[in-house]
């Protein structure tokens, strides 16, 4: 028996949507929001039935009978700390998307939107493996002062579909691997994924670990205290320096690899600075295989930046001697959403409860 499942995962100005016949896209399409329009709204969730009604006629559009449907899956959003897993869109899920338990964030709408399309048409309704995915080992949460706890904010989504995929293409379960998993795009986290768990990574989402093309990644404690009371800079204009304007943009002026690549050619520094942006990420993928007592099946490099043979010979070249390296480039996270759900309709794995 084959399943349609329709996707929906929205961003801060576009909602991409999918239909898959199992694991075979049917059609995909992007509906992109101007300024203008998403200006009508005063919060995130007001947009949810404007949204919803471009879906529904976007399947109208393109002839599709949204009758023919088995289940949506809606992109996870800022909930509260859970394991990974894909997750029926319950009561509780609905409040804490709807009032941003987390934060408001367009993501928040992918379960909503998922919700009401799959209550219409009497088909069940799932996220998956949201940012805020959690199952850190305790040890790992200490920082270093008890008023500060680290927590677990990383690319969930994308890290755990690949190392999903690395465990069926070689015959295995994931939840008897033990793998590292690097993804590398707008921003970079490395997890430590142990039969079927991420025991370590970073709050890679609001700038932890390696700097990224937009993100500073961790920073000097004394450094950072003296710009916030400097009087010289806002919260605000502070986390918009770390947190979308730090990093690679921050040194070199792009957030794009293959422009940076071009610069370095001829630029010295900017050979230097993305020379730093490889070694930082494999000394945190070398951290991570300490925290792993060096029990490490395969290391698995993921994301935009992934595509870049510059990039994954440079990290091969510092970490290969942990374990051999798979490169899955790029993030497809329409087919990560419809493959969750697909695993629950066709009982490879059990939907969870929030």
């Amino acid at each position: 028996m084959s399943y349609r499942i329709l996707v929906v995962n929205p961003g801060s100005t576009s909602t991409k949507i999918g239909v898959y016949e199992d694991e075979q896209l049917l059609f995909d399409k992007t509906l992109r929001h101007s300024a203008e329009e998403i200006a009508q709204f005063n919060t995130i969730p007001a947009q949810k039935d404007w949204r919803r009604d471009l879906v529904m006629k976007a399947l109208r559009e393109q002839g599709f009978d949204a009758r023919t449907l088995s289940a949506v899956s809606g992109r996870g959003g800022l909930l509260r700390p859970i394991r990974g897993g894909t997750y029926a869109v319950n009561d509780n899920m609905v409040k804490d998307c709807t009032i941003g338990v987390q934060g408001q964030h367009a993501s928040n709408l992918g379960g909503l939107i998922a919700r009401e399309i799959g209550d219409e048409l009497g088909i069940p309704s799932f996220i998956a493996d949201p940012p805020v995915v959690d199952e850190m080992q305790a040890i790992a949460r200490y920082s270093g002062h008890p008023l500060i706890q680290r927590v677990s904010k990383f690319h969930a989504l994308n890290q755990k579909a690949v190392a999903k995929r690395y465990a069926k293409e070689v015959g295995k379960k994931y939840e008897d691997l033990n793998l590292i998993v690097c993804h590398m795009g707008g921003g970079v986290s490395v997890g430590a994924h142990v039969k079927g768990s991420v025991v370590d990574t970073e709050n890679a989402l609001d700038g932890e670990g390696p700097f990224s093309p937009e993100r500073s990644g961790s920073l000097p404690t004394d450094a950072v205290m003296k710009l916030c009371f400097s009087g010289d800079y806002t919260e605000a204009e502070l986390r918009k320096m770390f947190v979308g304007r730090g990093g690679l943009v921050a040194y070199a002026g792009s957030t794009d690899m293959r422009d940076l690549l071009k610069m370095a050619e001829t630029d010295a520094k900017v050979a230097e600075v993305i020379d730093a942006f490889h070694y930082q990420i494999g000394k945190e993928i070398g951290a991570m295989a300490a925290a792993m007592h060096g029990q490490v099946d395969q290391i698995i490099l993921t994301g935009g930046i992934a595509y870049g043979k510059e990039t994954v010979q440079a990290l091969k070249d510092m970490v290969e001697w942990i374990a051999p390296v798979t490169v899955y480039p790029g993030e497809d996270e329409l087919l990560a959403l419809a493959q969750a759900a697909l695993r629950v309709l066709n009982g490879e794995e059990q939907v969870k409860v929030y």
